[in-house]
């Protein structure tokens, strides 16, 4: 007998079917016992007249019954499965399970957040969390569809690459093979999909992790994140924002139809306006911010091209400059400044543009440098060596090849999800992230390296009392 999922149940009356899942909950009436059985695809109501005292909440078991109607009394609308039950014929305990630490039949907002990671798996099995993940598949599948109907091309880029420096500090990785080496996790994949414009590609995209060593906060994991990636050719940045527009909007409609948006099409916001009205780039453009359904994008444009530097700039140049990149260094700036790259640097706008939702940046893009003379002008700006400037020898080699305008933009697919549900934390959306303290999931790292592996790589770890 092949396997029947619990939803099936209600086309299946007067059938006799085999179901396997979890014990939701158990519930003893006398000489009548009530198990709820828990699968992929929801619950559905087990009776017996029979002990069931071995089947206990969150035992995985099996069962051969038959589907029969609820009398119109005991229909239960707050379940699909509600109009009928399953009347055991056969039980068989797959998997006993021990008492959990923690119930999961709850929000799971009040337990401490190191318990919840440490048994990720059991908290996973919360209804909550099984819909967090359920529709952040539907939201990555509905993009990559829609995209791919748009001949856009997916494109894996790598993900041990070299070391450069970007926005934030990289996770390195020793190399075996040239000991004393090192690659770098990508903090993006930006250099890889401007050399695919330069390639010819026109049009590429990928959903895709992405790595850097920040400290975490409620609306950005530790570590590593997944982005939306996408870069195209021959576009204006109004292209880039009314592609966006409609693919977000068709997907709101489609995955979160009890959601409206409140505002359409999405305000452009200048950067200048933003912070004199709302005093933030990132505004919170609600009509009712009680309201959990509704979803005010918009967008913040003409930012400035340069900001001054700080010790927080990790991408800073180590010359004698006080510019940094607002952005990133290959954000083009906007045709009518590029004489005040020469004379007054820091009213240069830049063509970028940060996509906002309920006051969260959920992402961020630009009109990218293709031209050499200008992105090695923006790298004397913010003071790169010529040292600093050989790392990005590649990029500008590659520019000198006919390189076709372009520009993109890298939604991330966790802040937009949380952003939607309106869960509290990013964390709330993603299967296995690492705590707060930077402990990952279920797996404890980061954790020793053995020695034999220190030796193979040629590493020699100095301990924090030699420091």
């Amino acid at each position: 007998m092949e396997r029947t999922l619990a939803i099936e149940t209600v086309k299946a009356v007067g059938k006799e079917v085999k179901l396997q899942g979890w014990v939701n909950t158990r519930r003893d009436h006398g000489k009548i016992m009530f198990l709820d059985l828990r699968d992929r695809s929801g619950i559905v109501q087990l009776v017996s007249t029979k002990d069931l005292a071995d089947a206990r909440a969150e035992d995985v078991i099996e069962v051969v019954g038959l589907v029969k109607e609820r009398p119109a009394s005991m229909v239960n609308p707050k379940i699909e499965t509600g109009t009928v039950e399953v009347e055991i014929k056969s039980i068989a305990i797959i998997s006993k399970a021990r008492e959990l630490p923690f119930p999961i039949d709850t929000d799971g907002y009040d337990i401490n957040e190191e318990i919840r990671m440490k048994y990720r798996y059991l908290d996973i099995r919360r209804s909550r969390m099984t819909r967090n993940l359920r529709v952040r598949s539907k939201v990555t599948t509905f993009i990559r569809n829609y995209l791919t109907v748009l001949d856009f091309v997916e494109v894996e880029t790598p993900m041990l690459t070299k070391t450069t420096p970007e926005g934030a500090r990289d996770f390195i990785v020793p190399s075996r093979l040239q000991k004393g080496k090192f690659y770098a996790l990508p903090q993006s994949p930006q250099q890889y999909k401007q050399l695919l414009m330069v390639a010819g590609l026109e049009r590429y995209f990928q959903i895709v992790r992405c790595f850097r060593d920040e400290d975490p906060r409620k609306d950005r994991a530790y570590g590593e994140f997944t982005q939306l990636d996408m870069e195209m050719s021959f576009v204006t940045q109004n292209d880039i924002l009314s592609l966006i527009e409609l693919m977000f909007t068709k997907l709101v409609g489609e995955i979160f139809p009890e959601k409206h948006i409140s505002q359409s099409p999405w305000p452009r916001i200048p950067h200048k306006e933003a912070m004199a009205t709302y005093g933030t780039d990132k505004p919170d453009i609600r009509k009712d911010k009680n309201d959990p359904n509704e979803l005010a994008f918009s967008w913040t444009i003409d930012f400035p091209l340069f900001t001054e530097q700080s010790e927080e700039d990790f991408y800073h140049g180590s010359g004698a400059a006080k510019f940094a990149p607002s952005h990133h260094m290959f954000t083009s700036p906007h045709p009518d400044d590029i004489g005040l790259l020469d004379t007054d640097p820091m009213k240069v706008r830049g063509l970028q543009h940060d996509l906002v939702l309920n006051g969260y940046e959920v992402g961020g893009g630009s009109i990218r440098i293709h031209e050499r003379e200008v992105q090695e002008k923006v790298f004397d700006l913010i003071g790169f060596s010529e040292k600093q400037k050989s790392q990005f020898e590649h990029m500008l080699t590659a520019f000198t090849y006919g390189v076709p305008p372009h520009g993109g933009i890298a939604p991330g697919i966790d802040r937009l999800v949380m952003s939607i549900l309106g869960e509290p934390t990013i964390r709330e959306v993603m299967a296995f992230p690492a705590s707060s303290s930077g402990q990952t999931s279920v797996m404890d790292a980061p954790s020793d390296a053995t020695p034999e592996q220190l030796k193979e790589l040629g590493i020699t770890v100095i301990s924090k009392k030699k420091l």
